[in-house]
């Protein structure tokens, strides 16, 4: 199997890689020679850290990097079996990048695009034969992490899915496969963690690193919401909300705050600028917690009940399988549990009550329960465990 990489970004760079241990060679393609040959240099110094800590043998490292190929010439995608662009988030490069991709690939060839909240039916709307565009949505560190979503596309050819599954499971990843709607499973169902965590802030409810507190000695989570986003950047993780808040027509569920808009717009990006919620410059200090058990795990509680209910509105909307929805959620952002799972564990009861009080007193529609969950204590079923007598 030989594969071609669009874009030699972190995220490209390390596709080409996974697919590369896998034992197949792989083209990496970049626009732009110093980050191409950046790309090379760091996947060869990564790679030999590995064998320094013994985490690999130098035979495998230098059988791993012969495999990736650098190049700049879209010719050489012409014996791609598969080709996978993980260029910047933006719908008119990503599709004027499909459409030259037709020129160089054979008729065979699948095309795939790493984007993580875009339309993958409008990126295939460009294509002379859409039925073999497909999504293939990787996290990142894409070396580390597991999960990777499959997103068939409405004209994507029937059953292709389910070959690209096999091909990614062959990587050594955790594929599901998700419908193609705003933000796919993991990017929907995790915008509460963020939103819901910003609101209280705002309300002075709490500070952000009481919630952080709450959210990771209470609820279990590796990292707390404010310290997350800094991590994973507010000119990222700011824009996605705003994608997924905007195509699903505004729904307030996933409206985005002001106060994420403002650090976003003053460049305040998180850790990779130095400051975001927090200061990371030297000598910065991050507050103490206010650690009031009771008070947080009302924090906690909430933020969850949020975050099943967009869990079990997926589930109802048909977008993913109970099964591939939890893996996704513990496997692609490392959720302590699955949602679902940890739904049958407080009772779908409690949920809605967490909810319809929220609903109550500030009569939001973001607060509105899925009706798959009225159904199921109606029908007195859960997810997993086995249907209530």
């Amino acid at each position: 199997m030989i594969a071609g990489i669009i874009g030699s970004g972190a995220m490209g760079a390390g596709i080409a890689q996974v697919i590369a241990t896998a034992g197949n060679r792989v083209y990496l393609l970049d626009a732009h020679s110093e980050t191409l040959e950046k790309a090379g240099r760091n996947i060869r110094s990564g790679l030999d850290r590995s064998v320094l800590k013994g985490t690999l043998a130098q035979d495998k490292a230098d059988e791993i990097f012969n495999n990736i190929n650098l190049t700049q010439d879209y010719a050489t995608f012409s014996e791609c079996d598969i080709v996978i662009e993980a260029i910047i988030e933006d719908l008119q490069l990503k599709q004027q990048l499909f459409r030259e991709l037709n020129l160089f690939v054979s008729d065979s060839c699948v095309l795939a695009s790493n984007t993580s909240s875009l339309s993958i039916a409008s990126i295939a709307s460009v294509c002379s034969n859409p039925e073999r565009v497909i999504g293939i949505h990787f996290f990142n560190p894409a070396t580390i992490m597991q999960l990777v979503e499959i997103v068939p596309a409405v004209q994507t050819k029937p059953g292709l899915e389910m070959e690209v599954k096999a091909l990614v499971r062959s990587w050594g990843k955790l594929p599901v496969i998700v419908k193609d709607t705003p933000g796919f499973i993991v990017n929907r169902v995790a915008r509460p963690f963020y939103g819901e965590a910003i609101r209280i802030m705002e309300e002075g409810i709490a500070d952000c690193s009481t919630i952080d507190w709450a959210m990771t000695t209470l609820g279990g989570f590796k990292m707390g919401p404010f310290a997350l986003m800094d991590f994973i950047g507010h000119d990222v993780n700011y824009r996605v909300t705003e994608s997924v808040f905007a195509s699903f027509f505004y729904d307030p569920r996933y409206k985005p705050s002001f106060t994420q808009k403002r650090l976003f717009e003053a460049g305040y990006f998180g850790k990779k600028t130095g400051r975001g919620f927090y200061a990371y410059h030297e000598g910065a200090v991050i507050p103490e917690p206010i650690k009031d058990e009771n008070a947080g795990r009302k924090i906690m509680e909430r933020i969850v009940a949020m975050l099943i209910n967009e869990a079990a509105e997926a589930v109802a909307m048909n977008i993913a399988s109970p099964a591939d929805l939890e893996l996704a959620m513990t496997k692609g952002v490392n959720y302590p549990k699955g949602l679902l799972a940890w739904a049958d564990e407080w009772g779908i009861e409690k949920v809605i009550s967490i909810l319809d009080g929220l609903y109550h007193e500030y009569h939001e529609d973001r607060y509105r329960v899925s009706v798959l969950l009225r159904r199921m204590v109606k029908e007195k079923k859960s997810f997993f465990q086995p249907v209530m007598a």
